[in-house]
């Protein structure tokens, strides 16, 4: 199995646990758009106790990526998220994170056609 499979196999058994019903085609396509931030202890995860780290994903992801416009609801957004994925929980992995915030802004046609 891949490195990416087993990346891949992981999120969908996150999301199952969080009974979140996220399509697991859509955190494939996802995941396999990231690069080799995945395989990166640190940089796999989102630490939402790290405004710059939230600045970063609200700046590289929702801005540069998504084509959003900064506004409040980003940052309300990203908030949102972290609670979603759990606050107390030290495994907000960044490819689930993403997912949850294109779910949040409808942008899932991104990446299924």
């Amino acid at each position: 199995m891949s490195q990416l499979v087993a990346k891949i196999d992981l999120y969908k058994a996150e999301f199952a646990k969080l009974d979140s019903g996220v399509n697991p085609a859509l955190v494939e396509a996802i995941t396999r758009t990231m690069g080799p931030v995945i395989y990166n202890e640190d940089t796999s995860r989102v630490s939402c106790s790290d405004q710059i780290e939230k600045d970063r994903v609200k700046n590289n992801f929702l801005i540069k990526k998504l084509g959003m416009t900064d506004s409040p609801a980003l940052d309300a957004a990203i908030e949102e998220v972290c609670v979603q994925l759990g606050t107390s929980n030290r495994n907000k992995y960044r490819a689930m994170f993403y997912t949850l915030l294109v779910i949040k802004f409808g942008k899932e046609g991104n990446y299924i056609k």
